[in-house]
C-alpha cells in the first residue's frame, strides 16, 4: 500500500490556477510586488507545497495502518520518536515535534512502519495537537482493538514561538490513554518510562 508520502492533495492540484492567483493577491495585499524576480514563482511554489503538506486529506488514516496480523504478543510495544510536521488550523502556521505510541496487542499487530504512516495521514492537514493525539489513539483502538493504547505527542508551535507571545522553544505535550493503560497505573508508568528513555 502506498503511504501518505506517496500522495499529494488532489484538490490542490485540481485548483492550482485559482490557488496561485490568490497567493499572488495575498502578496500584493501585504505590500509586496508579486512581479518582482524573487516572487515570480512563489505562488506556484506555495501551491506545490500545499499539495505535499496537505496530502493527509487524500488518505484514509485507517488504511494507513494497512494489513494487520494475528500475533499473540501480549506485552507492551512502543514506537517512539516519529517526527511529524503539521499546520495549525488557527493561524495556518507550522507546528512539529514527535509522536510516541505504546500499545498492548490483543491478538493483532500492525507493521511498525504503519504507525509512521498513520501519523502522517493524521498530521498532514490543518490540525490542532490535541486532536492529533486523540485521533491516533482512537484509530488504533478501532483498527487493532488492543488491550491498551497510549499516545504522547510533543509539539513546538510557530504560532506561539514566532508570533503572539513569541516564546521560542516552548513545548506542548498532549496524551491520550485508552484501555488497561488508562486503568493500570503500573503499566501506564512503564509505558511512560519507556517513552522517556
Amino acid at each position: 500500500m502506498a503511504g501518505v508520502n506517496d500522495y499529494t492533495n488532489k484538490k490542490v492540484g485540481d485548483n492550482r490556477e485559482q490557488i496561485e492567483h490568490h497567493i499572488a493577491k495575498i502578496l500584493e495585499l501585504i505590500g509586496e510586488d508579486p512581479q518582482r524576480e524573487g516572487l515570480l514563482d512563489t505562488p506556484a511554489r506555495v501551491t506545490r507545497m500545499y499539495e505535499e503538506i496537505f496530502a493527509g486529506y487524500d488518505v484514509d488514516p485507517r488504511e494507513a495502518l494497512g494489513v494487520t496480523f494475528d500475533e499473540h504478543h501480549e506485552e507492551l510495544v512502543i514506537v517512539k520518536d516519529i517526527v511529524y510536521y503539521s499546520q495549525c488550523e488557527h493561524h495556518m502556521a507550522p507546528f512539529f515535534g514527535k509522536i510516541h505510541i505504546g500499545y498492548i496487542p490483543n491478538g493483532r499487530i500492525a507493521g511498525l512502519s504503519k504507525f509512521a504512516r498513520l501519523a502522517e495521514a493524521v498530521t498532514r492537514r490543518l490540525q490542532v495537537q490535541e486532536r492529533i493525539t486523540t485521533q491516533i489513539a482512537d484509530l488504533l483502538v478501532e483498527v487493532l482493538q488492543p488491550k491498551g493504547v497510549m499516545v504522547v505527542v510533543e509539539g513546538e508551535h510557530l504560532c506561539m514561538c514566532a508570533r503572539g507571545v513569541k516564546k521560542p522553544g516552548s513545548q506542548t505535550v498532549t496524551t491520550a490513554v485508552r484501555g488497561v493503560l488508562r486503568n493500570d497505573a503500573a503499566q501506564r508508568a512503564e509505558c511512560l518510562t519507556l517513552i522517556k528513555n
